[in-house]
């Protein structure tokens, strides 16, 4: 599994955030082919200390060669695109192999 993950700053308008994202970002995300599951949260917390992180998402794929696959496609591209449209605190994205370690 490879997994794909979405890390968003304190926004200019956290209000805006949520409600874009929730009403119009992560429909978008419901209807994007590739993904075997995904997830979000705006209840990011450290361990210590503040988070610097407003909210998370992942989303899991099969392979990398399917996550690419996936943000190379045009429902991808337009899901990329449309983050200039809430995510004003600028967003890390990161991607990597899952290894399964449970016993």
């Amino acid at each position: 599994m490879h997994r794909l993950l979405v890390l968003y700053p304190e926004p200019a308008d956290p209000d805006h955030f949520r409600d874009y994202y929730v009403t119009k970002h992560i429909p978008l995300v419901g209807n994007w082919p590739g993904p075997l599951a995904w997830r979000y949260s705006f209840d990011v917390a450290a361990t210590e200390g503040e988070s610097p992180y407003f909210a998370v998402f992942e989303a899991d794929f099969a392979d990398a060669a399917a996550m690419a696959a996936a943000r190379a496609s045009q429902h991808g591209q337009r899901l990329a695109a449309d983050v200039v449209n809430y995510a004003t605190g600028g967003v890390v994205v990161i991607h990597y192999p899952v290894q399964d370690a449970t016993g």
